[in-house]
């Protein structure tokens, strides 16, 4: 192989970062691109020299893709990931990859058994910072972990829409749970409560805007994850607490505290392009194990979110093991 040919379902957004990103690698060319939006897919195909297409099995079929960038809202995926891996074409599924566990879970399999290089795009793992904290955490026992994101309104329409958007947990602040199962190991309670409390004055919203969610990992440790987007500024972050040290990430900043002494770490990359990057050599190299956030975890994350959402809706502690 000499330049990974790549193609992108989903032009804005998020899209335009992976679109940039890919455009700056000597080792990959964009040829194609694909959007509901006629306009848009013309504009950035305009941009970045690609063909242009407005139905994805179209591009499918007619352009010869090494690799699959899929960027598009939770609810109108479809069957993309499957006809794609069908053609043996490589995947990056932006979060959540999906809204329907069962769909996920299916997806999964079948991406599993196709055998291609495959990842989902919890970004915040490639932070160099996030690294940085995983290895501390390598020979210490976690007993409890805090993660928060808060943050403003979206205002794209489908966003406030629970059957679109899943709601804020399972669509954005996703990225802190990923980040808590990262760095503290997979979940093995969940509870939750959620409420619409104060933003029932925007139009069609049935999402709530503010969500508190409770966990028990499988190593024992217990955490929790506050979010909502009542806020006019942003905030989000990690705190992980053991006996006599704790590890908070703050944004992308690290501080690890012990009791003589508190080191605080700067993020120095782009994480996004450290993705899109290791994504790309995953291909080049046929080596999985490049990717640090697969499909497969994607699914992990989601299912801990629908899990929430269920919790909250039966008014119940969530086995994982007997939800997934």
């Amino acid at each position: 192989m000499e330049k990974v040919k790549v193609g992108f379902l989903g032009v804005g957004g998020i899209a335009t970062a992976h679109l940039k990103n890919v455009q700056n690698m000597e080792d990959a060319e964009i040829v194609a691109v694909c959007d509901i939006s006629e306009e848009n897919a013309k504009r950035q195909g305009a941009t970045f020299q690609a063909a242009v297409y407005t139905d994805y099995q179209e591009m499918l079929d007619k352009e010869e893709l090494d690799a699959l960038f899929v960027s598009i809202p939770p609810f109108a995926h479809g069957d993309m990931e499957e006809q794609a891996v069908g053609k043996g074409i490589h995947i990056m599924v932006e979060k959540p990859i999906e809204l329907d566990l069962e769909k996920a879970k299916k997806k999964a399999e079948i991406i599993r058994n196709s055998g291609v290089i495959n990842a989902s795009g919890y970004c915040l793992r490639y932070l160099d910072t996030v690294q940085k904290a995983k290895d501390y955490l390598k020979d210490k026992k976690i007993a409890m972990v805090r993660g928060h994101y808060i943050t403003s309104f979206v205002e794209t329409p489908w966003y406030r829409m629970e059957d679109k958007s899943g709601g804020q947990l399972v669509e954005q602040s996703t990225h802190i749970l990923d980040t808590m199962r990262y760095l503290a190991g997979d979940i093995e309670k969940v509870s939750a409560n959620m409420s619409l409390q104060v933003m029932e004055d925007i139009e069609n919203i049935d999402i709530p805007d503010v969500t508190s969610v409770n966990v028990t990992f499988e190593s024992g440790a217990v955490g929790h994850l506050d979010s909502s987007f009542i806020q006019h500024d942003h905030r989000m972050g990690v705190e992980i607490l053991g006996r006599d040290f704790r590890m908070e990430l703050n944004g992308t900043a690290l501080s690890i505290i012990e009791k003589d002494k508190t080191i605080t770490y700067q993020s120095k990359v782009d994480f996004y392009e450290e993705q899109d990057r290791n994504f790309i050599k995953a291909i080049k190299t046929n080596n999985q194990d490049l990717i640090l956030a697969s499909y497969e975890d994607g699914l992990k994350t989601l299912a801990v979110t629908l899990a929430a959402k269920r919790s909250n809706q039966e008014e119940e502690i969530v086995h994982m093991k007997e939800f997934v």
